[in-house]
């Protein structure tokens, strides 16, 4: 049985790659899980300088999943390189480094610094306020997304995965826009834009008002944007968006992705993602399946 997949050049054991924002800088869960186990780790988003996030309240349990508005609450790059990446390379899994910034130029100066030994790829949340621009998301707009493609593009030599926002009318116009510019690989989809009410103070819950919407709620609109997107571009896909269990990686996989990230998952239970995998072999198993590439975009319409 080989569970054994290779994204954008980068060999992984197995498909599953912890989440951004949800699995800290990795060594957080080296006591509940063996971190030479899993697919790959994308740590938590790095900005070129230290963000603080946002006050209040930052995550509400919702029917099927929770919010959070965090902030992209983030130590810094340098912090990362001297503090984290260090312990990172002492284990044998592929590390990717989730990046976000506030003007194009600024991706560019991260995902230069961030191109160091030991650091296999850089996943570019574009799901970031574009501060000159209206204060728009980069993600909402092809012309944007691409733009910061091409700049984190010119600025390193890593594999480079856009990471699209779902809170769009149209993702596979993005998800085209991000390919023509040079990305070698897209991940989606990051949380839905929600909210959630304090009935008896008619107050928002999270100090933000608002905040992103993970978990199984959201899965059925995952799957779908996966699909659509996979009929749209040439290079890999990472899909997520509640995934659970074995056999959600198993759907995400025949929609077109070629790897998947588990996140939410991981805040319920830290050691889901080893469990995951195992149910996934259990499924390959039950299912004939000797090569977990096989399944990739084998849905039948």
């Amino acid at each position: 049985m080989n569970m054994e997949v290779n994204f954008c050049g980068i060999k992984m054991k197995n498909p599953i790659i912890a989440a951004s924002g949800t699995f800290g800088y990795g060594v957080e869960y080296k006591e509940y899980l063996d971190l030479n186990k899993i697919g790959a780790i994308s740590v938590k988003g790095l900005g070129i300088v230290p963000w603080n996030g946002n006050e209040g309240v930052r995550i509400a349990e919702t029917a099927s999943g929770m919010l959070n508005c965090i902030g992209l609450e983030n130590p810094g790059v340098e912090k990362f390189l001297s503090h984290y990446l260090p312990e990172l390379k002492s284990y044998d899994v592929p590390i990717i480094a989730n990046m976000v910034g506030k003007t194009a130029e600024e991706y560019g100066q991260v995902a230069k610094a961030l191109t160091v030994p030991g650091v296999s790829a850089i996943e570019v949340n574009i799901s970031c306020p574009n501060v000159t621009n209206g204060g728009i998301a980069f993600g909402t707009d092809p012309k944007e997304a691409a733009k910061v493609t091409r700049e984190v593009k010119r600025n390193t030599t890593l594999p480079v995965i856009v990471k699209l926002s779902p809170n769009v009318t149209d993702i596979v116009s993005v998800a085209k826009a991000v390919e023509e510019a040079g990305a070698d690989a897209i991940s989606l989809i990051n949380t839905l834009m929600g909210m959630a009410i304090d009935a008896g103070t008619r107050r928002p819950i999270l100090g933000n008002i608002t905040g992103g919407l993970s978990g199984p709620a959201i899965k059925p609109v995952a799957l779908r944007m996966v699909w659509q997107v996979r009929k749209a571009v040439q290079i890999p896909i990472c899909g997520m968006g509640g995934i659970m269990t074995g056999k959600d990686v198993a759907e995400f996989m025949i929609a077109g992705a070629d790897t998947v990230q588990v996140g939410t998952a991981t805040l319920v239970t830290p050691t889901a993602i080893p469990q995951i995998t195992e149910e996934l072999l259990t499924w390959c198993k039950q299912n004939q399946v000797e090569d977990i590439n096989s399944i990739v975009n084998t849905l039948r319409v």
